[in-house]
């Protein structure tokens, strides 16, 4: 008799120590937003995805359709997996703190918004945020380019392509406001419309650049394909 009870006692425990390592892990997985899930972080994503052009819906923390559809898009045009499901990979790509992001995507995703901010401060800090995200976003748009290097860096540091790092303005400090404007628009935002140049009208020397097709003038630059 007595073994008996010992013998349902550790069944009841062992059911109890699965359940509670099961309820574990679906929390850890529900932690991360996707079709039906509702909250602040839902509201955080909808946000930036309509800040870049994704999301046209309104900002209610509700993980309905067109979040999902804008969740895509992003994934889509990031190179990440198309799943629909704000993850850590697609959390760390929209710059939203996730308890589950790991290292490796941030720590490269940092990387490349320190040296994208360095640029922007060079060439566009006395402009407002949306003209210094547009500058960052004529950087992603060469990195998309034929035309142009693949990375980043390589664009950025490709012969006498940026006055900034001829002359060695990147080199000074970005502010947060340039940092946050590099994040944007490695996140995707483009106020550029598409532009792989820009120019100052009233300091350009090259006449070639002002054949160019303009898309959009914003403050002292002129943003053109």
């Amino acid at each position: 008799m007595k073994n008996k009870i010992i013998i349902v006692i550790l069944v009841f425990v062992s059911i109890f120590l699965l359940s509670f390592i099961i309820i574990q892990r679906y929390s850890r997985v529900e932690a991360l937003s996707r079709y039906g899930s509702n909250g602040d972080e839902v509201k955080q994503i909808q946000k930036k995805l309509k800040d870049w052009g994704y999301y046209y819906g309104n900002i209610d923390g509700i993980y309905g359709s067109k979040t999902l559809s804008a969740v895509k898009s992003f994934q889509k045009k990031n190179g990440l997996k198309v799943d629909g499901i704000a993850g850590t990979q697609t959390l760390n790509a929209m710059g939203i703190t996730s308890s589950s992001n790991n290292s490796g995507k941030s720590n490269n995703n940092s990387s490349n918004v320190n040296l994208l901010s360095h640029l922007i401060y060079g060439e566009a800090r006395g402009e407002s945020y949306v003209g210094q995200v547009a500058v960052g976003a004529v950087i992603m748009n060469r990195v998309k380019s034929s035309l142009f290097p693949n990375t980043i860096s390589g664009v950025i540091y490709q012969s006498g392509a940026f006055d900034a790092v001829s002359d060695g303005q990147i080199n000074m400090t970005p502010d947060s406001t340039a940092k946050k404007a590099a994040q944007d628009a490695i996140n995707g935002w483009d106020p550029s419309y598409g532009a792989i140049y820009y120019f100052n009208p009233n300091t350009a020397t090259n006449s070639w650049i002002w054949s160019r097709p303009m898309t959009v003038t914003i403050g002292k630059h002129r943003f053109c394909k």
